[in-house]
């Protein structure tokens, strides 16, 4: 099977290629190829930044190839160094295979399990040592690499004064070796990661030509980055994380929503599947009026849809009106209580008795005295009279106002607000 697109350009117009063997695009255009990334296992979910190795196996699958997702069974039980200043703890093996199933079933909806000719695969590296002693292992492959091969490593040179067990020293052989049995069971001549793995890449390609007499190639993508200096894939609240269980759809969209001008360019290329011609027409639309933040839009549709689904993103679009746009109360009664959950996770709450509300507070002091929302009964009084709060999206125009049960969103909820943004969440027990 011949490729259908040439795989390294579509790789070079994205911004999405940084180190490449020779030979490699030669490879790629001559013929269909096998190659693989790796996935570490160190969590239960796939987080934004995994998503760029995934975006690489999508596109080679798209231009004719065949993609392996490797989940580091094995590997994970080590820890890779590069990029790590100190050691990583060890984690357990229970925890490392449960963390392994959880990655499979998720990268399961990326790519294309059913394809004619290129059906991806999904394999657990473990599989690869279940029946190879220590002692095998330090037979047949270390005795191929050098200390001193090893020791040039950037992973290793890196860590030379702060200290490397001989555990994450010999990640490196690990890998490589990941990369022969690759080669030697599924004729894969191919491994593609970030800029930091290039190290263990090369070691990989270095045991196949030794151990196989075989020519294994290999490329990075440069590793994301904000263009404030602020790293990719983290908010004040945490990681953002591919499980709508960890990061939730609504979330995940106002990362990709609130990305800044310099970043959506950027982003767009890496994370969607938009051709250069649909991505060039929105930065020209964007440029004309970036108050619109059509490549914002646009990119927050593209990724949320891929990665949960079209009524995720519609759920999102429509929970951003409600908060943000001019939407009217009724919609906001509309929302479950799993929804409003969802939507002001992380908004400042306060839980109150329900007897509370059936007896009736006067708003003034539910603003102030049973929810701390405004400090003080003065306070909530000026900006009542400014006309400048509300409940629910009703503006409130009584101050003598007494709130009850009847007004509970989904039962459970009541939502005020103070100017355009202000939330405060008050949950009835």
């Amino acid at each position: 099977m011949k490729p259908t697109k040439n795989f390294i350009e579509e790789l070079r117009w994205r911004g999405m290629l940084q180190d490449i063997m020779p030979g490699t695009e030669e490879l790629l255009v001559k013929e269909s190829v096998t190659g693989y990334a790796g996935f570490d296992p160190t969590a239960d979910s796939l987080g934004i930044g995994n998503l760029v190795p995934v975006m690489l196996l999508k596109h080679f699958q798209l231009c004719g190839h065949k993609p392996i997702a490797v989940v580091g069974g094995a590997t994970g039980m080590i820890g890779d160094p590069s990029g790590k200043s100190a050691e990583r703890n060890l984690l357990s093996e229970d925890f490392i295979q449960h963390n392994v199933s959880s990655q499979q079933k998720q990268l399961e909806k990326f790519l294309d399990f059913n394809a004619k000719d290129n059906a991806a695969e999904i394999v657990n590296n473990l599989d690869f040592y279940r029946n190879m002693s220590f002692i095998a292992f330090l037979r047949d492959v270390g005795k191929h690499i050098s200390v001193s091969y090893m020791l040039a490593k950037d992973s290793v040179q890196g860590r030379m004064e702060s200290g490397i067990s001989f555990t994450e020293f010999s990640y490196q052989l690990l890998q490589g070796y990941d990369f022969y049995s690759l080669y030697k069971q599924k004729n894969c001549k191919l491994q593609m990661g970030g800029s930091d793995q290039w190290g263990n890449m090369t070691t990989g390609t270095e045991l196949v030509r030794r151990m196989a007499q075989g020519d294994a190639y290999a490329f990075t993508c440069p590793l994301v980055k904000k263009a404030d200096g602020t790293k990719f894939g983290k908010t004040e609240s945490g990681n953002i994380w591919l499980d709508a269980k960890r990061t939730s759809p609504y979330k995940f969209y106002q990362f990709w929503l609130n990305a800044a001008d310099a970043d959506a360019s950027s982003y767009i290329r890496i994370f969607t599947l938009l051709s250069k011609e649909e991505i060039e027409s929105l930065e020209k639309e964007h440029a004309a009026a970036p108050h619109k933040r059509i490549l914002q839009k646009k990119l927050a549709q593209e990724v949320t849809t891929f990665i949960h689904s079209k009524d995720d993103y519609e759920f999102a679009v429509h929970a951003s009106e409600i908060l943000f746009g001019n939407s009217a109360a009724e919609e906001l009664q509309k929302l479950s209580a799993e929804n409003i959950t969802e939507i002001f996770d992380g908004v400042p709450s306060k839980t109150i008795n329900r007897s509370l509300l059936d007896a009736g507070i006067p708003v003034i002091d539910l603003f102030s005295e049973h929810t701390q929302f405004l400090p003080s009964k003065g306070e909530a009084r000026r900006t009542l009279q400014a006309k400048g709060a509300s409940i629910n999206k009703q503006v409130i125009e009584n101050m003598e106002l007494v709130v009850k049960s009847d007004s509970l969103i989904a039962n459970k909820f009541l939502l005020l607000q103070r100017g355009k943004k202000n939330y405060f969440l008050v949950v009835v027990d």
